[in-house]
This record gives C-alpha cells, structure tokens and sequence, in this order.
C-alpha cells in the first residue's frame, strides 16, 4: 500500500497537467517567440506540439508500467539497472524544478509591483513559503486550488480568441521576418509552455487507479493546450503587429488594450498573476514528490522520503524544495531560464524515449494498442521518432545555455559520489572494528 494518499482522478490529473502547461511559458514568452516567428508563432506552437507528442505517448506507457512518484528515475532504473544514470536524469529534473519554481515565482513578483510597492523577491518568497504550506497540507486541497486557478487561466487564452475572433483574416500568417529559421528557433522558445506534462509522472501514487486514470489525463492535457495555444498564437498578431508584440513586457496585456481597453488589459493582468503562482504550485508539487521518489529509493539521504503521519505528505522534500527554491528566486532572466530548462527537457525526454525503447526490446512493458500497431520487430516507432526529434532540438540552443546545462550535469554527478562515498563511509564505521 502507498504512504501517501490516493486523492486524485481523471479530471484532477488532468487539471494538473494543464495548469502547468497552460502556465507562466505561455504568458510570459509569447512577445519573445513572436520576435522570431512572426505571424507565424502558430506554426511553432503546432511544430512543438508534435515533438512534445511523441515523448508524451512514451510517457503514457511508461507512467501506465510504473505509476511511481519517482517518474523519470524510475523509468531509466528500470530500463538500464544503472542508479547513476537514473540519478543524473533525476537530477536534472529536479535541479530544473528548483530554478523554474523560482523564476516563475519571481515573475509572479514582477507582477504584483503593479499593485504593491515591494521587491520583485519579497512576493515572489511569500508565494513559495504559502503555497509549500499547500503542497504539505495534502495532495487533495492542492489539486482543488489548482483547479480553480486552471480554469481562471485558461479563461484568460479564451478571452484573448474571442476578442482575436473578429481580427481573424486581417494578416499573413506565413509572415516570419526570420525565415523557417525563426520559426524553428521559436518552436524551441516556446515548447517551455508545452513542458509540464511529464510532471504528471511524479504524482502517480497520489493517484487512484494511476495505470488508465494517468495516461488518458496526459493526452487530454496535451490536446487542450495544443488548440489553445495555436488559437491565440492566431489571435495575438491578428490584433497587434508581430512587432510591437515582440518588445512588449506584457503582450497578453497590450493585446488586450489594443482589443477592447484598459478593464480587459487590467483582467489579463490579473489573470497573468494568477498562472505564474498555479505553476508555481504544480512545480512544487511535482519537484518535491521526485525527491521524496529518489528518496524512498535511497539515491538521496532516507529522510527525505519521510511522510508526515497526518497529512500523508512528504514533508521534509516539502520543504527542502521550499528553501532552495525561495534561494534560487533570485534569478530574473526568463528568456535563460526559459531556455536552460528546455535544453535540460530535451535531454530528458531524449533519455526517456530510450528507455522505452530498451524495455520494448527486453520485452519488460506491454505495449498498448496504438504503440503496438507502430512497432516493428518490438522497436516503438513513435518512441524512436521522440528521441531523434529530442536530439535534433538540442542543436538549437546557443552556447551559453549548453554550458550551463552541462555544468548542471557535472555537478549532479558530483553529487551523486559524494553522496555514496558519504553512506559508504557510514557503513563502514557502523561496521565493528
């Protein structure tokens, strides 16, 4: 029996994946993308989607074979018997968890200095420390309150269409200033706001009937986000000039005016808050449920696996999630962030198409029907399609983001030596003389 508490179902999962997909990404980068892809921001929504499909499916299978609250980490385990691969990609999940928490939630501070007079950092703080409280008080009260925030944000996309609706027609939408170049360099920018489905692995063991319930919540999530995202790709330059959107500090806002004044452009302000501070909510969740995975493992310290005896939550990864999290929120360059974390992702998924790929060739999943039907001689079709488009995507990014993600990688295994030689020691001075 699980120690923590099966509170979540189909929809409940599904909100979840949403609400962090349908999140900060997507309010906060959509100027950027535009500045590369032009009228044609659509186009990179659909080109990111379809990568994001392929390793979604893989995940379908997997999550359905391994409905643990380690995700990524068990898969490679399970796949490769290597710990410190499973430990790395792990890390890299987590480290990336950290920095994105922290950096939405420092947007989310950005946010409130239009209406407060205080630090970018002090907001940004609070809503780690209140919404860690959340994450602690149970599963269940986390995924209400990610529900309403869900549905507040995406009310928001919805507004943008119906307002976009009546402009619809009036541009090119072909139009890229940078050529298919652009539109590439976009689909990476953006495939930040697709990223988060993979966080519904990390809740498996708070899910009922995790193996159907799963699986069907990750490509409903994928499909919502998908039509939203490429309807308000076509609304936001069909209201205003690719241009102008491309230097605006808040383009959903300006759109806004632009289409209906200032009580619109003041709604969608708000609206932005409120999807900075869900996705920061869901990061939480889903960071500390890996560690507490990685954890009960033994690949990090025991205690962190620890589950408070009330709330059946993992208390300890709470917090420790908490107080690097509300260190990281210094931080400020989203664009970076933005981009670190997908060259991370990219990694990730790459690694996790190949570990389906090996538990389809030690005959050690069963396949579902779709994948079984694309398989050739046991090898999964759209699993190997996953990992080619995840490796071809890492030759997007520049250099500096490439350094950073390998100077992550580095320092995770770092950690992980240092952690088996700190409880090899341990054993041998438990050991008697």
């Amino acid at each position: 029996m699980s120690a923590l508490k099966r509170e979540i179902g189909l929809f409940g999962a599904t909100a979840y994946a949403v609400g962090i997909m349908i999140g900060a990404g997507v309010y906060a980068l959509i100027g950027v993308a535009v500045g590369y892809a032009g009228n044609s921001i659509w186009l990179s929504f659909v080109l990111a989607a379809v990568i994001a499909s392929f390793t979604a499916l893989s995940y379908a299978e997997l999550v359905s074979a391994f409905p643990e609250s380690g995700g990524e980490y068990v898969y490679m385990k399970a796949s490769f018997g290597s710990k410190f691969w499973a430990f790395i990609v792990g890390w890299l999940v987590l480290l990336t968890g950290i920095i994105s928490s922290a950096t939405v939630a420092l947007g989310f501070g950005g946010y409130m200095q239009s209406y407060v007079a205080l630090p970018a950092g002090i907001p940004a703080i609070l809503l780690i420390i209140v919404f860690s409280f959340v994450s602690f008080w149970g599963i269940r009260e986390s995924v209400i309150i990610n529900i309403f925030l869900t549905v507040t944000e995406v009310a928001g996309l919805i507004l943008i269409i119906i307002f976009g609706a009546g402009y619809f027609g009036s541009v090119d939408y072909l139009a890229a200033p940078l050529g298919i170049s652009g539109v590439i360099v976009a689909t990476g920018l953006v495939f930040f706001a697709f990223t988060g489905f993979e966080s519904i692995s990390k809740i498996g063991e708070e899910t009922k009937n995790p193996k159907q319930t799963l699986p069907k919540a990750l490509v409903l999530a994928l499909i919502i986000s998908t039509v939203l995202y490429v309807a308000v790709g076509v609304a936001v330059v069909s209201i205003m000039p690719y241009g102008e959107l491309a230097v605006s500090a808040a383009p959903f806002a300006d759109v806004a005016l632009r289409a209906q004044g200032p009580q619109l452009a003041t709604v969608l302000s708000v609206i932005a808050l409120v999807s900075t501070a869900n996705t920061v909510l869901i990061i939480l969740i889903a960071t500390s449920r890996l560690t507490y995975g990685m954890a009960k493992d033994g690949t990090l310290p025991k205690f962190l696996s620890r589950v408070h005896f009330a709330k059946r939550t993992p208390w300890i990864a709470i917090v420790l999630i908490m107080v690097f999290s509300a260190v990281f929120s210094l931080a400020s360059d989203m664009e970076l962030i933005a981009n670190v974390t997908n060259f991370v992702t990219f990694i990730v998924f790459l690694t996790v198409n190949l570990a389906l790929i090996n538990l389809y060739r030690k005959n050690a999943v069963k396949a579902k029907k779709y994948s079984k039907a694309l398989s050739i001689r046991r090898v999964p079709i759209l699993a190997v399609l996953g990992a080619s488009l995840s490796f071809a995507m890492l030759f997007q990014f520049n250099p500096l983001v490439i350094v950073i993600a390998l100077l992550l990688l580095f320092f995770g295994a770092s950690v992980y030596y240092l952690l088996k030689n700190t409880a090899k020691n341990n054993r041998g001075v438990q050991q008697p003389s």
